[in-house]
């Protein structure tokens, strides 16, 4: 996550990859004349027509459409159907400005599909389902041979109003983490964005509540499936605010990145990231060979940091996707979140000791290049408005600055971000049973990494220990959003099919381990 007001949750999944989903069904490609030089037979040329392929597709009251959900800064696509979906800004005043929520299925290749439907509940709070549907489909894909999956961009996200600002004239574009902004600063430019919003958004009406209200409205216009909720990251905490409110409506559900209820978003952010950053390294100061050649990577994060603190520079470093020369200053800030950035995943963790010792040793290319890639642009498909609308309405108030956290990577840093943010941001209401546990006795099935710095495994424990038809799984050696990770996509599609968490069949899961600890950048040693 960056520190900057503009991208304090930014949480991101890694896209692992995009299937085609029904193009070859619902998409033939006309006949070229070329291809045909010769008569046609007369017998083939009476022959009846193939019946055309729908055009339409009603589901409850929705008159679906063949769309393509593109994909930010790619020319990849994937075939849904589509459908306008209008709900009030202000639930609570029928005459107030409609809003458009972008509305997507992935259609089941059953010719009777069940009655149930998954439901992609995106992470964030920022994401797009439609846009984030790719970084799960193959985690989802085997349970589409049965289900539909919805997929509804969360209003203030990807095609539903978006509450999105644009940098002003000579600002650095969100991302950019060359230096810090003073509180004065950040409240400067959230009163920026809150002008480019006038007439077009009342950000106190896109909160979690708001969005479950408009969550129901869609499945009633379905036809009131029961919903697979399978929500990642923030997802989960909106998949439980909406079991909360409409129990019904729940077949089960899928937590993946767990986020409690109870949680206040921000207050655990230090010592979460500290205490999964002491385990990866921890594995390093084990193994012998690892030991030799980096010695004790944590001390060596904290000499860095320290000796940025004390002299921020500029730098300069290939950029891995255009390889032009770049400069920028490297300073404590942009540490902390390109380390936190590598701590997500058991790929780029793996990295992080020698990408320390590099740049410990003058040769930051590799830390700042790989965060590059990581990031991309991210404020494509990250809403920081929408962001703070959700934090400032139902956490903001709960914060505030910890002694404890004060010496760790990320300090208080992200609490006095969100506080300065949320001073001026407009606030939302807030349910008063908001932050209470979700106890349900329907199917539940939870997902944790062992090393995930954001929503680390006790988040997960804490929520199954209300929930009598639950089972809890940490994935061993894995980072944030696991739900790709070796044979889980076969253990969801069992529990999502058999609704019996207790007897789920996870020996496949032992097979999972962490990666092995880069010693350069060709690999782990043999």
């Amino acid at each position: 996550m960056s520190i900057k007001g503009r991208t304090i949750l930014r949480i991101g999944a890694v896209a692992v990859g995009l299937a085609a989903l029904g193009w070859k069904q619902f998409h033939r490609p006309a006949a070229d004349a070329s291809d045909s030089p010769s008569p046609v037979p007369a017998a083939v040329a009476t022959q009846p027509a193939m019946p055309a392929k729908p055009q339409t597709w009603q589901l409850g009251s929705l008159t679906l459409r063949p769309c393509e959900l593109g994909q930010p800064n790619s020319g990849l696509s994937t075939a849904a159907w589509c459908a306008p979906f209008e709900v009030p800004e202000n639930r609570n005043d029928p005459h107030s400005r409609k809003i458009a929520l972008k509305l997507a299925v992935i259609r089941s290749s059953a010719q009777v599909a069940a009655k149930d439907m998954l439901v992609l509940l995106a992470g964030g709070p920022g994401q797009a389902a439609t846009e984030s549907w790719p970084g799960v489909a193959t985690a989802l894909q085997p349970l589409t041979a049965h289900r539909h999956v919805l997929l509804l961009d969360q209003r203030g996200t990807g095609g539903s109003n978006p509450l999105s600002c644009k940098a002003d004239e000579g600002e650095a574009p969100a991302g950019d983490e060359d230096a810090d902004s003073s509180p004065e600063q950040q409240r400067a430019e959230t009163v920026r964005c809150l002008k480019q919003l006038e007439g077009k958004a009342d950000p106190r009406y896109y909160t979690t509540t708001v969005a479950a209200q408009d969550l129901e409205d869609v499945r009633k216009a379905l036809g009131a499936p029961t919903f697979d909720l399978v929500g990642v990251s923030y997802g989960t905490r909106m998949a439980q605010q909406y079991a909360m409110r409409h129990p019904d409506a729940v077949r089960s559900l899928v937590l993946d990145g767990v986020v409690p209820n109870e949680l206040a978003l921000g207050q655990d952010f230090a010592q979460n990231l500290d205490d999964a950053l002491k385990a990866q390294f921890a594995r390093c100061s084990a193994d012998p060979a690892c030991h030799k050649r980096f010695n004790d990577p944590y001390q060596t994060l904290y000499q860095l940091r320290d000796a940025l603190r004390a002299n921020p520079h500029k730098v300069s470093f290939r950029d891995p996707q255009n390889y032009q020369t770049v400069q920028r200053e490297l300073n404590e800030s942009s540490l902390v979140s390109v380390v936190r950035m590598f701590a997500y995943s058991p790929l780029t963790a793996a990295l992080l000791p020698v990408s320390i010792d590099a740049a410990a040793h003058g040769d930051v290319g590799p830390l700042l290049g790989q965060a590059k890639l990581l990031t991309g642009d991210l404020s494509d498909t990250m809403n920081g408005g929408m962001q703070s609308s959700v934090i400032c309405s139902e956490d903001a108030d709960l914060l505030a600055p910890r002694p404890q956290d004060a010496h760790t990577m990320l300090g208080n840093r992200m609490v006095e971000t969100l506080q300065a943010v949320c001073s001026v941001w407009p606030k939302g209401e807030r349910p008063a049973d908001f932050h209470q546990p979700l106890k349900t006795d329907k199917p539940v099935l939870l997902l944790s990494g062992q090393y995930d710095p954001v929503t680390p495994p006790r988040y997960g424990e804490q929520v199954a220990s209300q929930l009598p038809q639950s089972r809890h799984l940490v994935l061993a050696g894995q980072g944030h959003n696991v739900i790709n990770a070796g044979c889980a996509p076969q253990v969801v599609k069992h529990f999502i099919e058999d609704l019996n968490p207790h007897k789920l069949d996870v020996k496949c899961l032992d097979r999972l381990q962490a990666t092995p600890m880069f010693f350069d950048f060709n690999g782990a040693a043999p």
